[in-house]
């Protein structure tokens, strides 16, 4: 039998330091009902860091449907004591992949990305799920609901499915990746378009669920932070708890920099690591609010009408930036902002190292050449980025990129610096040969 060890108590906390009040997991709030600031879960956890190294890592190999997901895998991190009760589709198990290509172009001597691509739907977001919709299943309820710009409503549509729950997706009209709205209708859900920006539908739907008991499985749902922040612990294993010095990834709700931050800080409160890495969060130009609000403070202020061709960061008011802003402060990271031109470019490049990544994933590297070149991020350090989604979520995007046909939302140009367009040749052996010829091609 698998050894358990962990949560005894684990109830949720407000996140406001001159409120901290604290409700009961079974409570179906997401954010404190005194205050209206974020939750998260608190559970005072017992561990011996050096004993349950060997243990997750002897777990890889089990066949137990837990022990095969990279997330149940770590479960005594997780509010979760019976997995008799747990939807999963042996998500995580996301490589670390090395990448010298990249790291060139970044001004880099290395660079690892941890590619959430690989997961069951595509994306991070199924680390998550996994936990949201087994919360779902714990409480008894039926139907869940989510609001999304693609790879959200594809990874709900799957575990919601999988779990016997009726997913329901809003979705703004026509600012969806075609790749990722497939897999919603694919997958069984009723989808529902709304003439409205995310930040606007969020808002309709948080009052939809408390009015009709439809459990929301955005990110502003506590249990969603819980099953992201594996990634970080799943990255440590596979690092043999080396802790890198920098980890950046792209921001858009800001819910993987709050998990990865939470991660972090429990795992260096448990002992299982010595030190916390810097983090920076890159965000697309025209939906950059964290970025604004990292540099300015005072009031944090929403962008009214977000654009980007990123459309998995296309959101102008995150809900999770009180988390975010706290892990960047302990973090000593920072915040950048890349354009779409910059974006565009280093998803080619990413493509070149025989890796490839959707639009919001590439922010990544745009902003890690953009931090080297400014001296914030040293050469020698030791950096991973988080791939956020799969290459084929945004197949429109690559295919326009390469034949010069691609324009920011605004109509601007974007010139292609990697362009490699695809040739038509007569149906003819000379002809092809001298093709092959003409373009060097061995």
């Amino acid at each position: 039998m698998p050894y358990t060890e962990g949560l005894s108590t684990a109830n949720l906390l407000c996140i406001n330091p001159s409120c901290a009040s604290r409700f009961p997991l079974g409570e179906v709030i997401y954010t404190c009902p005194r205050c209206g600031a974020l939750l998260e879960i608190s559970a005072p956890v017992g561990l011996a860091a050096e004993r349950m190294k060997r243990v997750w890592r002897e777990r890889r190999m089990s066949n137990a449907p837990e022990d095969r997901s990279g997330v149940w895998r770590y479960r005594e991190l997780l509010p979760f004591e019976d997995m008799s009760r747990i939807v999963t589709l042996a998500e995580g198990n996301t490589p670390v992949l090395e990448a010298p290509h990249a790291a060139r172009y970044a001004g880099l001597d290395a660079l690892r990305f941890k590619h959430q691509g690989f997961n069951p739907t595509g994306s991070f977001k199924d680390n998550g799920m996994t936990a949201g919709a087994s919360q779902a299943l714990r409480l008894g309820l039926k139907r869940v609901a989510c609001v999304s710009t693609g790879n959200t409503s594809a990874s709900m549509a799957a575990y919601a499915s999988a779990a016997g729950l009726t997913p329901i997706i809003f979705l703004p009209h026509g600012n969806i990746s075609y790749g990722k709205l497939a897999q919603a209708l694919e997958y069984g859900a009723l989808t529902v378009q709304v003439e409205a920006n995310f930040d606007q539908i969020l808002k309709l739907v948080r009052e939809l669920a408390e009015k009709t008991g439809i459990y929301l499985l955005n990110s502003v749902n506590p249990f969603r932070i819980e099953g992201q922040k594996t990634i970080m612990v799943e990255l440590l294993d596979q690092l043999d708890w080396r802790v890198p010095d920098w980890i950046v990834l792209p921001g858009g709700n800001l819910g993987n920099i709050s998990a990865f931050g939470k991660a972090f800080r429990e795992l260096l409160a448990l002992g299982f690591i010595g030190r916390l890495p810097r983090f920076a969060v890159i965000q697309a130009e025209g939906s950059a609010p964290f970025c604004s609000y990292f540099h300015r403070r005072g009031a944090f202020t929403p962008v009214t009408k977000p654009e980007t061709l990123a459309t998995a960061i296309r959101i102008g008011d995150p809900v999770s930036w009180p988390k975010a802003i706290q892990v960047i402060d302990e973090s000593n990271g920072v915040v950048e902002k890349v354009s779409e031109q910059e974006i565009a470019d280093a998803k080619a490049v990413i493509g070149q190292c025989g890796i490839g990544c959707e639009p919001a994933s590439a922010a990544t590297l745009a902003g890690m050449r953009k931090l080297v070149a400014s001296g914030m991020m040293r050469k020698e350090e030791s950096v991973v980025a988080v791939l956020t989604g799969h290459v084929l979520k945004d197949p429109d995007y690559i295919y326009r990129y390469h034949t010069d046909q691609l324009a920011t939302p605004s109509g601007g140009k974007i010139s292609p610096s990697f362009a490699n367009r695809p040739v038509s040749v007569a149906a003819d052996l000379d002809s092809i040969a001298w093709l092959l010829e003409d373009r060097r091609i061995s």
